[in-house]
C-alpha cells in the first residue's frame, strides 16, 4: 500500500473557512513536492478566488526507469516522453484512486464535485486529465499545463459521459524541452476527436510556467468557479 504525505491546504488569510465552496487539486510535476506550486497558488488566492480551498497533494517516491531506476517523487514510473513509450498504467491508476479519495474529501467538506477542478503540471497533469475525464460525476474544469493525455487509446472506452463537456484548459511552452510541444499537440487531437471542448494556449517558454499563462489560469479558474454559480 502507497503512503502519502498529507497534501498542503492553502486559502486566503482573510476568508473565513465557512465562506470556501471551490476547491482545485493541483499536482506538481516529477521529482517535485506539493510545495512546487504554493508561489503560483499564492499569486491566485488574493484575485477573487478567496473562496477556493487549493489542495496541493504530494507524490510518493520511487524508482524511475527513464532516469536510471533514481528514487524520486513519481505520480508513476515514467519509460519515456514519446507516442510510443511504454506507460505505467498500474501507476497511473493507483494515482488516480488517490486523486478520486482526495475529491471525496472536499465533498465530505461540503463541496460538490462540480466546484472542484483538478489542476496538474507535467506528470501531474497528464494525472489530472485521466483522472477527470474518468470520474463519474462532473467536475468544474481541468487545469493541464505542459503535458500529455496518458494512455489515449484507452480514452474513448474509459471516459465517462458525466465529464464529456469538462472545460480544459491545456498550456504548453513553443520551447519545451522535456514533452514536446508536438506530444501535447497530438494529445489535443484525440481530445478533440473524442468532441471535448479545450481551451489550447501556447506560450515563449522551457517547460516551466510564467506571468501571461498564470493570468490565463486566473481568468480559467475565475469563470468556472465564480461565486455566482452557486449564489
Amino acid at each position: 500500500m502507497i503512503n502519502y504525505k498529507p497534501p498542503i491546504e492553502l486559502t486566503s488569510n482573510e476568508v473565513n473557512i465557512d465562506k470556501i465552496n471551490a476547491s482545485v487539486i493541483w499536482l506538481h510535476g516529477l521529482g517535485a513536492n506539493g510545495h512546487d506550486f504554493e508561489p503560483v497558488v499564492k499569486q491566485l488566492l488574493p484575485q477573487n478566488l478567496s473562496h477556493v480551498r487549493f489542495i496541493l497533494p504530494h507524490a510518493p517516491e520511487m524508482a524511475v526507469t527513464r532516469n536510471s531506476g533514481y528514487i524520486m517523487p513519481a505520480w508513476y514510473d515514467l519509460y519515456g516522453v514519446t507516442g510510443s513509450s511504454k506507460e505505467d498504467e498500474t501507476g497511473i491508476v493507483a494515482t488516480q484512486h488517490y486523486i478520486n479519495s482526495l475529491i471525496q474529501l472536499e465533498i465530505n467538506k461540503g463541496i460538490t464535485a462540480n466546484r472542484i477542478v483538478i489542476a496538474g503540471f507535467s506528470q501531474g497533469g497528464a494525472i489530472a486529465l485521466y483522472t477527470a475525464l474518468r470520474y463519474p460525476k462532473k467536475l468544474a474544469g481541468v487545469l493541464a499545463l505542459s503535458t500529455y493525455l496518458p494512455l489515449k487509446t484507452k480514452l474513448a472506452a474509459e471516459a465517462t459521459p458525466a465529464n464529456l463537456t469538462v472545460p480544459i484548459f491545456m498550456a504548453h511552452g513553443t520551447a519545451d524541452e522535456i514533452i514536446s510541444l508536438a506530444l501535447n499537440k497530438v494529445s489535443l487531437d484525440v481530445l478533440q476527436s473524442n468532441h471535448y471542448s479545450v481551451s489550447w494556449h501556447e506560450y515563449n517558454m522551457s517547460h516551466s510556467v510564467c506571468a501571461a499563462e498564470i493570468n490565463d489560469i486566473r481568468d480559467f479558474l475565475q469563470k468556472v468557479l465564480h461565486q455566482d454559480l452557486v449564489e
